[in-house]
């Protein structure tokens, strides 16, 4: 796992942090006097190139929501989810039964939130000729999650639409109907997949919004089309260098389920190569990995990720001894104290900032 970000979230609340150590003082930006955008067809003309995301202008954070402030950027985020050995999430646990090691190291934990926090969304749908199986009830799953999740008084979400390139149909908004109207406008599915290559845009375009950032993946995992050069560290330096939590919805076994009525269906090279590597993304940002097979399992799949957000901790660590590791990658391990049959699901580690 892997990451540092320029812009993190915290509770603003005394009732929802416990601080370990003073907050830095909020540097607030002229990019987050802007509102949400309103125009629901922004962008479904023009395919996102990796410049113009590298860049972009995706409704920071408003100046009217008092939850989210902009933090000293040596601030490391961590988010945390905590179940029994039952499976249930354990949600009552407190700064101190946390230790947090870096690199080996235990070090301080500077505050704890709760998942009361506010999330900055991207959907990344799978519009490629490879998903048309799936593809209508996927649209239906993704609807009821973003009525689900999005908290119109403090998150926000955008949706990007993939195949042989990445489009942004929906740039952030607090406004779900904008949402599920993009996700009607789904122009027909067509092309190869650049899977890859969308995952890195869409963190570049999280970068520069403040809030607890989330990834989405609906897709059968493969990538037939992105560039030859990028490769699986690659995208999760991305993710992490932006502070994304990845969540896949993996659909190639609803596909093979639907054409064989057998869990699992033929499995192949790539699906397998596919299936490896969207465990190891979500693993590496602490996110998980659901394979539904059919209309009941993808509604669960959605609704355990609007769970898993609920139910999160979310962990702020300020670094002491970062100076002279510009551009490292530094391991994360975090247990909870005289509780072994507890089961951790975090990032596995950070990128030192090179300036």
């Amino acid at each position: 796992m892997r990451s540092v970000a320029i812009f993190v979230l915290v509770l603003a609340s005394a009732a929802a942090a416990q601080s370990g150590r003073a907050r830095p003082s909020p540097t607030p930006t002229p990019s987050q006097l802007s509102g949400p955008t309103t125009d629901p067809l922004q962008s479904q003309t023009t395919p996102v190139s990796k410049a113009s995301l590298s860049t972009p202008t995706p409704t920071p954070t408003p100046n009217d929501d008092p939850d989210v402030i902009q933090v000293d950027s040596s601030l490391v985020p961590v988010p945390v989810s905590v179940v029994d050995a039952s499976g249930r999430a354990v949600t009552n646990l407190k700064l101190s039964d946390f230790e947090l090691r870096i690199d080996g190291k235990v070090v301080e934990i500077g505050e704890l939130a709760r998942s009361e926090s506010p999330i900055r969304l991207a959907m990344l749908f799978d519009n490629s000729s490879s998903v048309l199986i799936a593809r209508d009830f996927e649209k239906e799953a993704a609807v009821k999650f973003f009525r689900r999740v999005v908290r119109p008084d403090r998150d926000m979400a955008s949706l990007f639409s993939l195949s042989d390139y990445t489009r942004l149909e929906q740039p952030l908004t607090r406004d779900v109907s904008m949402l599920t109207r993009a996700i009607d406008l789904f122009p027909p599915p067509k092309g190869a997949t650049a899977l890859l290559d969308g995952i890195i845009q869409v963190a570049q375009y999280l970068k520069s919004v403040s809030g607890r950032r989330v990834v989405v993946i609906v897709s059968d995992g493969e990538d037939t089309y992105s560039d030859m050069r990028t490769t699986l560290d690659d995208v999760v330096k991305a993710l992490q260098l932006n502070d994304c939590q990845v969540y896949v919805v993996k659909t190639k076994d609803f596909e093979n389920y639907k054409r064989t009525g057998v869990r699992g269906g033929n499995a192949n090279i790539r699906a397998l190569t596919a299936e490896r590597r969207m465990i190891e993304i979500a693993a590496q940002t602490g996110g998980a990995v659901f394979s539904p097979i059919d209309e009941d399992e993808m509604n669960a799949a959605f609704a355990q990720i609007f769970a898993d957000l609920a139910q999160q901790y979310i962990l702020s660590y300020y670094p002491d001894d970062d100076a002279d590791k510009r551009g490292e990658f530094r391991t994360i391990t975090l247990a909870v104290k005289n509780q072994p049959n507890m089961t951790i699901r975090t990032r596995k580690g950070y990128y030192v900032p090179k300036k």
